[in-house]
């Protein structure tokens, strides 16, 4: 008996000797509403809450540096205590001309050189690695993320099989206890909802010489980190693609002293999602000493609608005579830009001869009488192989290039990304990437990149349905410009939507296109239909033409992730309300108390009808005021669009 009293007493020691050696760190949010737990102890974890609800559940991190592996029994050398409070003005706001940057900050230092900023904002959290190793470079072999959840939420996310994605996968909503390991890996953001609604959106900003985050699902309600490899080598495929020949044994090859990409979560209601500025606050500042070149705009696109243009005395296509009837179309309403997109020169691979029919000098000299400039398409492949053709089109008077195809996010292409979006810069040339990752910082330092792809848009025809588009305010674009192309004017609900080539449909009604103007945000917003339809539908072209692509304002008036989103947007004295629909209709309530005083509503709405014949809208007005309430009827894949003057 005393010797199991005697080993007893030496176990209950050793316990309460590994307990008393956790360190436990608390951080809250300046309100009090959000509170990590930060534990040192055999590994570096982190809990979040929101109130008295946990959110994430023993979070462990860690980071391989060479042959030094962070993360087990990490030992602590320093803890450090600030606040942030600053005030940032976007160069490019997209929804606030000031942004507030408040968080409490707690900083850790370790032994070894690696130290961990966390940060609690009163709708999240955030935290990043710093490397402290002198100069030289390091290769950073792995960075390790559990994302666990204390029980079952839902998970919204974009599967895919590979690191070569263009970003454009359909949401899959999942519960994460059936979301497995070994089931495929989704790229960044994803959004959890937890079993009490609380939303939460995980992404990352400020990824600069480093590679994109993907997350796998694992077995335990959570997620786990992984990285593409950073490449050595590689070779051209084609005249838009490319082959890794050798890659290094680790995800980045970068400074020895640097602080790596914020992680972060959103976390809070559906309305403090789609308002959130998260990936702004963290990305960086603006590294520009000049702005006053970029100007955000509209975009008359060719490539959706195929060229078409009709009731002309020219035959259309790719030429000359064509695009200056874009031009023109775009001149008469307000239009900034056009594009021309892939076809304008003979081979993709050579950027300086162009196919017979056009001549680029002379449409940008026609534009210019006009004042709508000219963007160019081109692969990235191109650009790579060809960089001095920035400043030859620059010299020319070309505005902006849009630069697709990429398809991958690992160090070599973010690097890319960077290298070309400041030569552009130095040129001053806007850049806008398709075929693209999706924003996280770059944008804030060079805001002369001012769009991205990266998403299921409307490109995708009948793929692009309002089911999968209403999730966007709350994921793709929650987190940064999205070039998502809307505008069609000829519109079908999802089982009818069958055009293609040169008579495209678009997904969900004309209300509903045009309410995407005011929902959706992008520096460049394109016009993706016809001149002809744009002329012929004169009301609708005026209303979506005159919706500015920059705001001083931004309210979300009601919102439920998945069924509907309904949001009011200021520039100068005028607000925009935009609202728009999944596969249900709404009747939705909302009250105009924000307005500083009356004025007159001219509105967009869903016809009787709408809901087969998705054609069908009525424009209508009113004298409104801060009392005034409305309700908003929007059918199935619906929308509503007003301005108030």
């Amino acid at each position: 008996m005393k010797r199991f009293l005697l080993l007893s007493l030496a176990l209950l020691s050793l316990a309460c000797g590994s307990f008393a050696a956790d360190k436990m760190e608390a951080l809250t949010s300046p309100s009090g509403n959000i509170r990590l737990e930060v534990t040192v102890g055999e590994r570096l974890t982190y809990s979040a809450f929101r109130g008295s609800e946990q959110i994430l559940k023993d979070c462990p991190l860690s980071l391989q540096v060479g042959k030094d592996a962070f993360g087990t029994n990490p030992k602590l050398s320093g803890t450090k205590r600030t606040k942030v409070d600053e005030v940032i003005r976007p160069v490019v706001p997209l929804k606030y001309a000031e942004v507030a940057n408040r968080a409490n900050q707690l900083t850790l230092s370790f032994r070894g050189g690696i130290s961990v900023d966390f940060r609690a904002y009163d709708n999240g959290i955030a935290y990043r690695f710093a490397i402290n190793r002198g100069k030289g470079q390091v290769d950073v072999v792995d960075e390790g993320l559990g994302l666990n959840l204390p029980e079952s939420f839902m998970a919204h996310v974009s599967k895919t099989r590979s690191f070569n994605t263009s970003y454009e996968n359909p949401y899959t909503h999942i519960s994460t206890a059936d979301y497995n390991a070994g089931d495929e890996m989704t790229y960044l953001p994803i959004l959890l909802e937890s079993p009490q609604g609380t939303k939460v959106l995980f992404s990352e900003s400020d990824v600069r010489d480093y590679p994109h985050l993907f997350l796998m699902p694992t077995d335990g309600n959570g997620f786990t980190a992984t990285f593409p490899r950073s490449p050595e080598t590689w070779e051209p495929r084609g005249d838009r693609s490319w082959t890794i020949t050798k890659e290094r044994d680790c995800i980045a090859r970068t400074d020895a002293q640097r602080t790596l990409p914020w992680r972060f979560a959103v976390i809070g209601t559906d309305k403090d999602i789609a308002e959130n500025q998260m990936e702004v606050v963290l990305g960086g500042k603006c590294e520009l000493d000049d702005t006053s070149w970029i100007k955000p705009g509209k975009v008359n696109w060719d490539w959706w609608n195929h060229w078409t243009v009709w009731d002309v005395d020219f035959e259309t296509g790719i030429n000359n005579d064509t695009y200056k009837y874009i031009i023109d179309c775009a001149s008469k309403f307000g239009v900034e830009y056009i594009l021309l997109d892939e076809g304008w020169n003979k081979r993709v691979q050579d950027p300086f001869t162009t196919r017979d029919e056009i001549n680029v000098k002379e449409l940008v000299e026609y534009g210019r009488q006009k004042n709508v400039g000219i963007v160019l398409w081109l692969s990235w492949l191109t650009v790579e192989q060809h960089m001095d053709l920035i400043p030859f089109y620059a010299k020319m008077g070309v505005k902006g290039l849009k630069i697709d195809f990429m398809d991958h996010s690992d160090q070599w292409m973010v690097n890319f990304y960077e290298r070309v979006a400041r030569e552009c810069a130095k040129n001053k040339l806007l850049v806008d990437y398709h075929g693209s990752f999706k924003p996280s910082g770059m944008e804030q330092r060079l805001p002369n990149l001012i769009s991205y792809e990266g998403v299921r848009g409307l490109e995708q025809g009948g793929g692009c349905k309002p089911e999968n588009s209403i999730w966007l305010p709350f994921m793709r674009n929650a987190v940064g410009p999205m070039d998502f192309t809307p505008g069609a004017m000829h519109n079908a609900q999802p089982e009818d939507n069958r055009g293609s080539g040169s008579l495209p449909m678009g997904g969900g009604t004309r209300a509903y296109q045009m309410a995407l103007y005011v929902c959706f945000e992008s520096g460049l917003q394109m016009l993706a239909d016809s001149p002809t339809r744009y002329l012929r539908e004169a009301e609708c072209t005026e209303f979506i033409a005159s919706v500015p692509t920059t705001w001083d304002e931004t309210r979300v008036l009601a919102a439920r992730a998945g069924d509907y989103y309904v949001v009011a947007k200021r520039k100068g004295s005028r607000w925009f309300i935009g609202a728009m629909t999944g596969d249900k209709a709404q009747d939705i309530d909302i009250s105009l108390d924000f307005l500083g005083k009356g004025g007159r509503l001219t509105y967009f709405r869903d016809g009787r009808n709408a809901h087969r014949i998705a054609l069908d809208y009525r424009r209508e007005q009113q004298d409104v005021t801060p009392q005034t309430k409305l309700r908003l009827h929007l059918v199935r894949n619906g929308g509503w669009a007003g301005v108030i003057e």
